[in-house]
């Protein structure tokens, strides 16, 4: 459990990073390109402990695609973006692969020999 904690931190400071980044580039601010810096390191970091017994395929289509479904998201509220229907079309695409990934991942025989205990 705690690796799907660190998977959503990962997801959440990698969304931080990348909204600072457009907040600093529209605003000037340093303070801005520095928040990302660290946003996007502890991103990766937290990611690269969540793979230690998450799949890599599923962690990261889950680091990218739901951080690119939320970044989309916030740059429409935040930032006055355009969602159109192709992007909401993109975004539902990216949604349905997620889940098929998910759930095309097996487990280790180890791991599924002890959930049926």
């Amino acid at each position: 459990m705690i690796y799907w904690i660190l998977l959503a931190f990962a997801i959440v400071a990698e969304i931080t990073g990348t909204l600072s980044m457009k907040w600093a580039s529209v605003n000037d601010s340093q303070a801005g390109f520095i928040l990302m810096l660290a946003m996007i390191a502890l991103s990766y970091i937290f990611l690269s402990f969540a793979v230690k017994k998450i799949a890599l395929g599923v962690a990261y289509a889950l680091w990218e695609g739901v951080g690119i479904l939320l970044i989309t998201l916030f740059s429409v509220f935040l930032f006055d973006e355009q969602l159109s229907l192709l992007k909401v079309a993109g975004l539902a695409t990216l949604v349905m692969g997620i889940v098929l990934i998910k759930s095309g991942t097996r487990k280790p025989r180890q791991e599924r020999n002890h959930a049926a205990l």
